[in-house]
């Protein structure tokens, strides 16, 4: 059975370059363009793992990565943050709410999923 990846990112180029690479990689792909649309994807899609942008409109990354933590059903998902935010004082709040992994942009496509290959075992 193939991983399900939600990627929730507000730039319609990362988005779509996103979900080609990982269907590319032979996952199960869904979007959402902001925090809320995120939450109820994830509620409806079941996610693996989500990649998750922290600068969006509605809900901020952090945001829905707190939530996702609390919700029991979601609460095994992995979470890597993926964002322009590289400073260490987010670095550590993103991981601090639950983030499994923290990757800045530009980011090099090969890394990862290399690390979203990791993370799925």
């Amino acid at each position: 059975m193939s991983h399900r990846i939600l990627v929730v990112d507000d730039e319609p180029n990362i988005v779509i370059s996103l979900e080609f690479l990982l269907k590319k990689e032979g996952y199960v792909v869904a979007v959402a363009g902001d925090g809320e649309a995120a939450l109820q994807q994830a509620g409806q899609f079941l996610p693996d793992l989500v990649l998750l942008d922290v600068m969006m409109p509605k809900k901020s990354g952090f945001e829905v990565c707190e939530t996702l933590r609390a919700n029991p059903a979601l609460a095994g998902v992995k979470i890597v943050m993926l964002t322009a935010r590289g400073r260490e004082t987010e670095v550590t709040k993103g991981l601090a709410l639950g983030a499994d992994a923290y990757i800045t942009k530009p980011f090099s496509t090969k890394e990862l999923v290399a690390r979203i290959k990791a993370l799925l075992g």
